[in-house]
């Protein structure tokens, strides 16, 4: 037995997506990160099976979307039946203002294990699997964590940040005192896993069967996922033998001689939020800080944004170019959206299951009046599938505008480079802040001294001009400006839709600041003073 210290500038509890996105993200920028995991190794059975658009742009950031994409199914449709097998709701995503379809099909095991992988290229950085928590405790410069191996030996880990990413029985969250309100629905469901998918119908149907509602989903490789709703007096054991799954199975495919069951499980759907997501020097991500029912797939979307959103403000911090306040702003971005975002997944569930059974009937008279209204149908059932976030404070300039995009996710068009190349818009901005500009210098007006500020935090400063301008051998060339063009017309018209020229976007592609050339300088300080920029 050899006990072990380790010092590291962020520990991460937890190797499930959020933990793997963050260490990756992290590693990425130079950040020292340990993770540490209490299984031997990932799970390998298929959780979550929606993957968003800013789910994937964010695994660009960490640069490992080639790897991913081939484990996904993209444009994956939703459709809701009645019980006579009628589409009363046909949700098709097909926009792409983010660069990947927006929703996505895919195999959770395959997808952790890219992130796993990714981490293999830096050197600083380690995975410990195979650990048991025993202990934490903070103190004004970090957190030490003593852990168990499996042989009994003892490790210490001293840390100057820990990000809590283990799950919605959170140790830490729970050792913290932390609050984690919420309801836990009636009803369970068992989700039974297919391999040799024996339906082989594309996208993911919901069925509203007042009887026993049920969800069909095709997923990558073949795989085909039924979910069932648990009835009342039904306990796992019972509905777990091979017989009764067979009943189960019975209801939606013709046969079920021979099919191979990789898994089944009984899930409860859960919708609870943490009080607070940060406790001085110990973060909760993922659903460590809030965990939903799963219509929506979102479980696994809002954690990947949480991600995305704590991770770059971390490395900020731990690289002594932000202060720590810059970490309250993760809570007051990310806590209202995964509110939003659990209560559209309830809602969601209603649609599906109705708390009292007459609610079925009366649903299935009023679904053929829904077909004709619209926007009601668009409301209930696509809500454009997700609100989108819009943080209205935090780290960003708010606006009184209320149609105003700051604190919005700004677009991912595909982009032409000097060279002639064509990319996505992020590949050029990198993992830092980008000032992109609409046909003018984005560093006019600006002081060298806030320039320097900028670089310290690793801006691009970016033109945008219409692509058949690239050619123009007379235009004006910047020093330290990249100059890309827009394709069609996406960044012309989201400039069009305001009346500033140049966008200040954050290294998680949200807008943090609009301006227009004169401007720049003041809107520069005043947001280095919401980053608490030193």
């Amino acid at each position: 037995m050899h006990n072990a210290n380790y010092t590291t500038e962020v520990a991460i509890l937890g190797a499930g997506p959020v933990g793997l996105t963050i260490a990756n993200y992290l590693s990425k920028q130079g950040v020292q990160v340990t993770v540490i995991e209490q299984l031997d190794n990932l799970i390998d059975y298929p959780r979550a099976i929606g993957i968003d658009d800013e789910s994937l742009r964010t695994i660009q950031s960490v640069g490992l979307v080639d790897q991913v994409l081939p484990h996904t199914t993209p444009n994956h449709a939703m459709r809701f039946l009645t019980p006579k097998g009628r589409c009363f709701a046909d949700i098709q995503p097909m926009t792409r203002e983010f660069g990947f379809p927006r929703r996505n099909a895919f195999i959770q095991p395959q997808v952790d294990n890219v992130l796993l992988q990714g981490l293999k290229q830096y050197k600083n950085t380690q995975v410990l699997f195979s650990r048991h928590l025993n202990h934490f405790s903070q103190d004004a410069e970090g957190v030490t964590l003593s852990a168990q191996t499996q042989d009994g030996s003892s490790e210490v880990i001293r840390a100057q940040y820990l990000i809590a990413c283990d799950g919605g029985n959170s140790y830490v969250r729970r050792s913290l005192g932390v609050a984690f309100e919420g309801k836990t629905a009636p009803n369970q469901w068992i989700v039974i896993d297919i391999d040799n998918d024996p339906l082989a119908t594309p996208h993911i149907y919901l069925c509203c069967d007042p009887v026993r509602p049920y969800v069909s989903a095709a997923l990558p490789h073949g795989i085909r996922r039924f979910e069932f709703m648990v009835m009342p007096g039904e306990t796992q054991e019972e509905l777990s033998k091979p017989e009764n799954i067979a009943k189960l199975l019975s209801k939606v495919l013709p046969t079920t001689d021979g099919i191979e069951v990789i898994r089944q499980r009984v899930y409860t759907h859960n919708a609870r939020i943490a009080d607070k997501f940060r406790v001085d020097r110990i973060l909760l991500a993922g659903d460590a800080a809030h965990i939903m029912p799963v219509w929506q797939g979102q479980g696994y979307n809002s954690g990947m944004r949480d991600a995305f959103n704590l991770a770059w403000k971390i490395a900020l911090v731990v690289q002594d170019k932000a202060g720590p306040e810059l970490l309250d702003s993760y809570q007051v971005e990310r806590k209202d959206h995964a509110k939003a975002m659990i209560d559209l997944s309830v809602m969601a569930g209603h649609v599906l299951a109705p708390p009292k059974k007459w609610h079925g009937f009366v649903r299935d008279g009023i679904s053929s009046v829904l077909n004709y209204i619209k926007p009601i149908k668009q409301y209930l059932l696509e809500m454009r599938f997700k609100p989108m976030p819009k943080y209205n404070d935090g780290a960003l300039l708010t606006s009184s505008d209320k149609h105003s995009p700051v604190g919005k996710m700004f677009i991912q068009p595909q982009v032409k480079l000097e060279s002639g190349e064509t990319v996505l818009l992020d590949e050029i901005m990198g993992n830092d802040f980008a000032i992109l500009a609409w046909g003018v210098d984005p560093q006019w007006g600006l002081s060298d001294n806030t320039i320097q500020q900028w670089k310290k935090l690793g801006v691009k400063f970016i033109q945008v001009i219409p692509a058949v301008q690239l050619d123009n051998t007379q235009r004006k060339q910047y020093e330290g400006v990249i100059t890309i063009g827009d394709i069609g017309t996406d960044i012309r018209s989201w400039f069009g839709k305001t009346q500033d020229s140049v966008v200040v976007l954050r290294p998680d592609r949200f807008v943090a600041a609009l301006a227009i050339p004169q401007s720049m300088e003041s809107t520069s300080q005043a947001l280095f003073r919401k980053l608490y920029v030193k």
